[in-house]
């Protein structure tokens, strides 16, 4: 079964996808949105679906000190909302501290100018968020 990953934003959502064997994180694709949720959850479970997938896991944005800040109360009731929505699929939080940074920073290394390109650092957070899951889940 594959494996979904989502980095939660306030305008986009970036969503990747594993290999069928759970190795490696491919860049789907940017959900832009604004604020309406039943755009961003339909969405996902299309993939969701497409896909195959029977977990999802939502980058979730602790502070550096490990505190939950507004951003983490945000995608906390995303997660909520997607869990609902999208029932039998498992819903995993995973931290996310510095993947938009690390994303970024890949970008800039391939010559893409991340500030014409946000909705590419959204999908390439959500493939390091979803990366960082399966690179666990091996060593475990």
């Amino acid at each position: 079964m594959r494996i979904l990953g989502i980095d939660f934003g306030e305008a986009r959502i970036g969503v990747a996808v594993s290999d069928p064997l759970g190795i490696t994180a491919q860049a789907l694709e940017t959900i832009h949105w604004n604020k309406e949720w039943k755009k961003p959850l339909e969405r996902i479970k299309e993939l969701t679906e497409y896909y195959s997938c029977n977990t999802i896991v939502v980058g979730f944005p602790e502070n550096m000190n490990g505190t939950v800040g507004e951003r983490g109360h945000r995608t906390q009731k995303f997660i909520e909302k997607l869990k609902n929505h999208i029932p039998g699929v498992s819903v995993i939080p995973w931290d996310e501290r510095l993947s938009t940074v690390q994303s970024r920073q890949a970008l800039i290394e391939m010559g893409i100018n991340s500030k014409k390109h946000k909705g590419k650092i959204d999908q390439m957070a959500a493939s390091i968020i979803l990366q960082s899951y399966m690179d666990a889940r091996k060593m475990s």
